[in-house]
């Protein structure tokens, strides 16, 4: 079979549990036709339990589906009665519980049905994927392998493919591409290795964690707290993690780890007494109400071990340990918590150091480099360093000095040495020609394999430089590049959030003044997320607050040049979105030739939460969208609209900022971001080649009216008496709704777009004079939250 690229048109899920109905659910949101199986039903239906599974996949959050709706795309199946489907799938992925026995026996019974092209893959979490292929003929041997999704699919950029001696390196090439690029997922190959590396490594640390936590005598919320953003990590941390997680789940992946008996760190592979003690009297985490965390009331309480009862929860770090984690330079971090006498300190000194040790022992055994082992714990696990890269930031030699002191004092939960390539001379794993291979015993550049040419900034580890490519123009506010010869600009903001000031606003205009000179195309895309959180607030807020109207009403028709300047650009200017794109950054994209986003982006017009309505031209273009649809009658086109702004709404997803109305049916959505750049160069280029000039000025639009307004008028009416909306929210949707319908004219009357404009700037400068907008955006900077009003 052709390795690169692989055509899947059809996929088979076997396993309707929580993660396979959610790796069915991702691949729908990827345009894969999937088929859920699972047992038949003893009641009812057939294919029940599946049908059951794919309805409750909606109800999820975080949602696992792009649009609820997708759930009617995927077709429930069962064992009984449909196995004769898998003959037309391409890719079938196993997941069912974590049992070898009932895993052989599933392998038996499908054998015979799946064809002779397709790959199927196990998504075991841990268990042996060589003895599972033992279960299958030796020709479908060549074309199995192990695929590991973390959890939630849709979300967790890991995916681990972990092959067996058997398979088939085409096969593999071939799944490693189409993961990469159609299902959206960061690939690291694994050794067929209990826990393979996400799970080894990230087990051991909590494994290590809790053990210190214990040693230490430190509360359960004081660990969260020392070891969440703190130090790089998730808000969940250690402790809640497990229970979000679930507890018994926790202990089945630490069973997993029982077999290594011959490893030196065997006897931390335990389930902690007190946490069995949790198991076993129904305390399994979130889903059972109670963990090591629970809720009552409005309050949140930790389980204190010593009372063996919960008590509230809130202790955090000490204030010597607060002021060293908050040292920015790495090495005098680290030179502080080894220091110090603190048991916090002493804690994290503790876990770190048994996590670096650990990982440089079994580098050889588990990855095939130590890029492999960071990126796999920065996917799966959402750290921002993964352990290689902390270390070696830290000062290679000093640390591994203090290991190795350490091991000698038999303070370390292991006592074999660190190998001798740790002490070798080496600063660390990472150098100019790539990363370690203990197996190898060399620096190993990153892969070739062809998918990864579309990735253009690929998530760099520790030492890699990213090509900053050549300046053509900049400003305070922005910076206009190319990176090749293509002729295509590459424009990015300097501003916090990418947020809009003069200097951006002025440089995009000046950027596209020079494009059209200079170059065939312009790319809108930031170097890292969000797109872009919309104007910049508090600069706004101090306009308002004295009193210079004039220099704020000048603000925004700035804003409207820029968006009217990209629309009307003699260079087709296409906007790559991925993360936030709010307000003005929403606007900004509206008005571009084309958007290019990424799955994750979550676009929206959201001024109305801050007591202002969308003035960056999006009302304008709204208004003029309908009249297109709907030129009769454009109010047809605006109701989903209206609420969509009113109501401050933000997609969940791409596909749903089509269906708001947030993007348009020709945008293009991508489901690896680290794609996105290279699918907005080619989609420019593209639309350079074809001869693109902009759209013409509208002059004769036909608008709803006073009548389109009447309606909108009464269903605020009613909200408001229903207490569903406040009486400043009832007035800057009143003022939304007039400038959607183009003021209060006749219907049908034809406007231009500078009418449009005039009245988005009318309305958003009274909203700014009012009390309660100033309150609101006062509220909004103070705490990162919207105030009702």
């Amino acid at each position: 079979m052709s390795a690169i690229p692989l055509r899947v048109r059809k996929a088979a899920v076997l396993g309707a549990g929580v993660m396979g109905a959610q790796i069915a659910a991702h691949l729908t949101n990827a345009g894969v036709e999937t088929l859920l199986f699972d047992l038949s039903a003893k009641d009812g239906p057939k294919s029940g339990i599946s049908q059951k599974a794919i309805e409750h996949l909606k109800k999820l959050s975080p949602a696992p589906l792009a649009l609820p709706e997708f759930a009617g795309l995927i077709r429930a199946a069962n064992y009984d009665e449909d196995l004769a489907l898998l003959q037309d799938v391409d890719l079938v992925i196993e997941a069912i519980a974590e049992r070898m026995d009932w895993k052989l026996a599933l392998y038996e019974k499908i054998a015979p049905h799946v064809n002779d092209h397709a790959i199927l893959a196990s998504n075991t979490s841990g268990l042996s994927i060589t003895e599972q292929a033992s279960a299958l003929p030796a020709a479908l041997q060549a074309r199995f392998t192990g695929v590991h999704f973390f959890n939630p699919p849709r979300y967790m950029y890991l995916v681990e493919l972990i092959p067996t001696p058997h398979t088939d390196p085409k096969v593999l090439e071939g799944l490693e591409a189409f993961l990469t690029s159609t299902v959206g997922k960061g690939v690291i190959y694994a050794r067929d290795t209990p826990n393979f590396i996400g799970n080894r490594v990230g087990v051991f640390s909590m494994l290590a964690t809790m053990q210190h936590t214990q040693q230490f005598q430190l509360g359960f919320d004081v660990v969260d707290a020392l070891t969440g953003p703190a130090i790089g990590r998730p808000k969940s941390a250690t402790y809640r993690t497990a229970d979000v997680v679930g507890l018994d789940t926790m202990a089945h992946v630490i069973k997993t780890l029982e077999s290594l008996k011959d490893d030196p760190w065997y006897a931390s592979y335990q389930v902690p007494v007190w946490l069995q003690a949790l198991i076993d009297k129904g305390a399994l985490g979130q889903k059972t109400g109670a963990g090591f965390y629970r809720k009552l009331g409005k309050d949140i309480q930790v389980i204190d071990l010593a009372s063996q009862d919960y008590r509230p929860s809130g202790q955090g770090a000490s204030d010597e340990v607060a002021a060293i984690l908050a040292i920015r330079d790495p090495a005098e971090k680290f030179a502080k918590l080894h220091a110090s006498s603190d048991p916090q300190a002493r804690f994290l000194w503790a876990t770190f150091r048994d996590l670096f040790h650990y990982c440089a022992w079994h580098l050889g055994d588990i990855a095939d480099t130590a890029r492999d082992v960071d990126l796999a714990i920065r996917w799966g696990y959402g750290w921002k360093q993964g352990p290689f890269e902390i270390w070696q930031a830290a000062g290679w030699k000093q640390i591994a000095t203090w290991i190795e002191a350490d091991i000698a004092a038999g303070k370390t939960l292991a006592s074999v040495p660190l190998p001798t390539w740790v002490s070798d001379g080496r600063d660390g794993v990472y150098t100019g020609q790539g990363a370690w291979s203990a197996a190898d015993q060399a620096y190993k550049p990153r892969s070739t394999h062809p998918v990864y040419a579309r990735q253009l900034f690929p998530d760099p580890v520790l030492g890699e430089t990213a090509d900053r490519g050549q300046t053509v123009w900049e400003n305070d506010g922005v910076r206009l590049w190319t990176l090749g010869d293509d002729g295509i600009g590459i424009l990015s903001f300097k501003t916090k959030m990418n947020t809009f000031n003069d200097h951006v606003l002025n440089g995009i205009q000046q950027a596209i003044d020079v494009a059209e000179q200079q170059l065939k195309a312009m790319v809108i895309w930031q170097t890292g997320e969000p797109f872009s959180a919309g104007a910049d607030l508090k600069g706004a807020l101090g306009l308002l607050k004295a009193d210079n109207f004039e220099a704020f009403e000048s603000l925004v028709a700035n804003f409207q040049r820029t968006t009217m300047r990209v629309k009307h650009a003699l260079i087709p200017v296409v906007s790559a979105v991925r993360g936030l794109a709010l307000g003005g950054g929403c606007e900004l994209q509206m008005h571009s030739a084309r958007t290019v986003a990424a799955l994750e982006s979550y676009i929206g017009l959201v001024e109305a939460g801050v007591g202002l309505l969308p003035a960056g031209s999006g009302l304008k273009e709204f208004a003029l969208r309908a009249a297109r649809q709907f030129p009769e009658d454009p109010f047809e086109g605006l109701k989903r609209v209206f609420e969509t702004v009113a109501m401050a709404k933000v997609s969940a997803s791409a596909f749903e900022a089509k269906q708001l109305g947030l993007l348009r049916d020709s945008d293009i959505i991508v489901l690896n971001s680290f794609e996105l750049l290279h699918v907005a160069k080619q989609t420019a280029g593209a639309l350079a080649e074809s001869g693109w000039r902009p759209p013409l000025p509208a002059h004769a639009i036909p608008v709803a009216g006073a009548t389109g307004w009447a309606n909108f008028k009464a269903q605020l009416v009613n909200m408001q008496a229903g207490y569903f909306v406040s009486e400043h929210d009832a007035e800057i949707a009143g003022r939304i709704a007039d400038v959607l319908c183009g003021g209060p004219i006749e219907k049908g009357s034809l406007v231009d777009e500078a009418w449009l404009l005039a009245l988005e700037r009318k309305h958003f400068v009274a909203l700014g004079r009012t009390e309660k907008t100033q309150a609101r955006i006062a509220h909004t900077l103070t705490t990162g939250k919207p105030l009702r009003n």
